[in-house]
């Protein structure tokens, strides 16, 4: 790995781990991730039902995307367990779980996150999840 990549996978790697200690709780790092214009999105999003999943192109617009995660799920966990990086893009694999706040069901999820990023600062980002097992969490058992 170059010093760049490797750099990236730190980062990464750090950020990750947080978010999966602090169950979601901890947004004030992903926003220092960020950088101002960012594409975020989750591939499926809308099968999947998560108004809050709607694509977004500016940090403001991340931080909607965790305020209504967090109002709609809760973090069991969220470990990456594998980094893949070339050039300014990591690819991150790992797996979810949370717990639907008003049906009480918890999902379980393989998860693979594409990053892109240019000078320490994630710009582009693409989740992907199993979003017919996220649908069938968001209905009444």
């Amino acid at each position: 790995m170059t010093a760049e990549e490797d750099a990236n996978v730190n980062t990464l790697r750090n950020g990750f781990a947080e978010w999966h200690t602090t169950r979601g709780a901890s947004v004030d790092n992903w926003m220092n991730l960020i950088a101002d214009e960012v594409r975020w999105q989750t591939l499926g999003a809308a099968a999947a039902g998560d108004k809050f999943a709607k694509g977004c192109s500016s940090k403001s617009e991340v931080k909607r995307y965790f305020e209504e995660l967090g109002t709609s799920w809760a973090m069991l966990g969220y470990k990456m367990n594998e980094f893949i990086a070339q050039g300014d893009r990591v690819v991150a694999v790992g797996n979810v779980s949370w717990r639907h706040r008003a049906t009480g069901n918890e999902v379980n999820t393989p998860l693979v996150n594409v990053i892109r990023m240019r000078d320490g600062k994630i710009v582009d980002f693409m989740e992907f999840y199993d979003t017919a097992a996220a649908m069938a969490g968001t209905r009444p058992a």
